[in-house]
């Protein structure tokens, strides 16, 4: 008998594939709206599929003959096929030297790759393709026979060393995760962190509270600071404290130990009391924060930073100051993953139409909120090997807990939308209005993104499946001024937990021209974390260095609680 499998760790290859793939999940907002296995189930599409293989049967002859032979080699023995090396569903030995496991896995591998190509070779447009592709890769990710618990031999190894504890285990965790959503399985315990105790601990103060926000200044760590803060706008699906992970992972503290003033809005939220919340709700209180920002700390303009959602937002609001003479009150900005170019922005982008946005928008109307657990549950099957099955098998077939991980814990600490925001993001989707000058409307100003001509600085991911590196770097392309993008080697959110101690890391930085493939081709990669590059970047914009004030808040905005608040607690 082999040795038993690896656990998924937070260090482990599947856990990191995991965390690239864990998002702000504020482009799906509509599939998160409606029952998901609506989406996996892409009849229109399937149905040109089937007219263009009628059509042009040739290729699908050719497919049918290749895996029959395929199929009879794999029943002779003769089969040569194998699972790639990064392939960890396969790891285990028995995989290989058990005639039978071999055989069905050689099966597997040979109908799933005659399925895939079949759609990849069809004669599709883009939406078309990006569906079914979707469909097709949950549809091969579910059958793979290491999920199947008669065959895997993880879970018959993990059962037999506990005289059967495990299967008891894992259909505990099974029904545990089925009675409530997200209806998937765990990816980190609800009690593997506390906010405040071990994650989104850097010290502060709340020093303005709304209704809609609570503003936090954090204490400075060095005795000289920069006149001019930093203001950071999260998503408005997800907590802030994707800034603010653990201790030596947060990018949060990383600023204040550079010198850096450092506040951030921790959003509310909101439940059906709140339904009439829109774009010009958050982006007043996002004006609200900027503002707070500059008179506690006299300067006499400010920064702010939108990751996701929030820096969509961002942008529309610095564009309603931007029109309204009011540009010298921000002196730069920072978006990080930020898609304001919906055209082709990957499956999210693909999975949208006019019918599904309208019965999106009627779900969350009734509500009076989209909930953030219904789009976890979206996100987790675009990436089901990663977010599913990989947790199936530990958790469920292995009766493990899954480990204590703080990008997932993060993750899976939702929030709800509000309908009247959800109602216009999934419109402004819709239009790509964010393209057009003057497509909408922000505060009753036109947003034209051209007329924002401070420097910005613009985050991707090059392994970023939800927000497309080249989707963001088109919308980098939309401002007026002198505009540096970055492009990080990570995924959606791991290219924003970079810490410098990450030795994996590497990142292109170049001002923007050309179309995003030249941008790529003529940047060459830089080994280390961009944060780094983009405290020399700050440094530059954040003016002349002063002494760090000695108490948090100011006459106006006293501090009325310790970060990280009330509102980041709310459930």
């Amino acid at each position: 008998m082999s040795a038993p499998g690896p656990a998924v760790t937070p260090d482990s290859p599947d856990a990191a594939a995991a965390a690239d793939q864990a998002v702000a999940l504020d482009m799906l907002l509509v599939d998160g709206a409606l029952w998901p296995a609506i989406r996996l189930l892409p009849a229109n599409a399937a149905v040109r599929l089937v007219l263009e293989v009628a059509r042009h049967p040739g290729g699908a002859l050719r497919r049918a003959g290749e895996l029959a032979e395929e199929l009879g080699r794999v029943a002779l023995g003769t089969s040569a096929l194998a699972p790639g090396p990064k392939d960890r569903r396969f790891a285990d030995e028995a995989w290989r030297s058990n005639p039978v496991l071999r055989r069905l896995l050689q099966a597997y591998l040979a109908t799933s790759s005659a399925g895939t190509e079949l759609v990849a070779e069809a004669d599709l447009d883009w939406r078309d393709r990006e569906r079914l592709t979707f469909a097709m890769d949950n549809l091969v990710a579910a059958l793979a026979p290491s999920n199947n618990p008669l065959l895997n031999p993880l879970g018959w190894r993990a059962a037999a060393q506990s005289r059967g504890g495990s299967a008891l285990t894992g259909a505990r965790n099974l029904v545990a995760d089925l009675v409530s959503a997200p209806r998937v399985p765990t990816m980190v315990a609800s009690d593997a962190f506390e906010v405040g105790k071990d994650i989104a601990v850097t010290p502060g103060a709340v020093v303005l509270r709304t209704e809609v926000f609570e503003l936090i200044q954090y204490t400075p760590r060095t005795e000289q600071v920069r006149t001019r803060p930093l203001v950071l706008v999260p998503p408005v699906i997800n907590k802030y404290y994707i800034a603010d992970l653990r201790p030596g992972r947060s990018l949060i503290e990383y600023l204040v130990h550079n010198g850096q003033q450092v506040f951030v809005i921790s959003w509310r939220n909101p439940d059906a009391r709140h339904r009439g919340w829109n774009m010009d709700t958050y982006g007043q209180a996002i004006l609200d924060a900027l503002d707070a920002a500059r008179r506690i700390t006299a300067a006499d303009s400010v920064i702010p930073l939108g990751f996701c959602s929030g820096g969509i937002l961002l942008s529309m609001a610095l564009a309603a100051l931007a029109h309204r003479g009011e540009a010298d009150r921000f002196a730069g900005f920072v978006l990080g993953v930020c898609v304001l170019d919906q055209s082709r922005a990957g499956t999210a982008s693909a999975l949208i139409d006019e019918r599904t946005a309208a019965l999106a928008k009627f779900a969350s109307s009734v509500r009076g909120y989209l909930d953030g657990r219904a789009l976890a549950e979206v996100f987790a099957w675009l990436r089901p090997n990663d977010l599913v099955w990989n947790y199936w098998v530990n958790n469920y077939l292995q009766g493990r807990q899954p480990p204590a991980f703080d990008i997932l814990y993060w993750n899976a600490d939702t929030t709800r939308m509000a309908t009247g925001l959800h109602h216009a993001f999934v419109d402004m989707g819709l239009a790509n209005a964010l393209t057009k000058p003057g497509g909408i409307t922000m505060l009753g100003a036109p947003v034209d993104l051209t007329e924002v001509k401070a420097d910005g600085y613009v985050l991707a991911g090059v392994a970023d499946h939800i927000s497309p590196w080249q989707s963001c770097y088109r919308g980098a392309r939309l401002f007026g001024g002198d505009v540096t993008f970055v492009l990080s080697s990570s995924g959606h959110i791991a290219s924003i937990v970079n810490p410098p101690e990450n030795p994996k890391a590497s990142y292109r930085a170049a001002r923007t021209g050309g179309d995003a493939e030249e941008w790529q081709a003529g940047t060459p990669p830089t080994k280390g974390s961009w944060w780094p590059d983009f405290l020399a970047w700050l440094v530059e914009r954040s003016g002349p260095e002063r002494p760090a004030p000695s108490a948090l808040g100011g006459p106006d905005h006293p501090a009325v609680a310790a970060a990280p608040g009330e509102y980041v607690l709310e459930r």
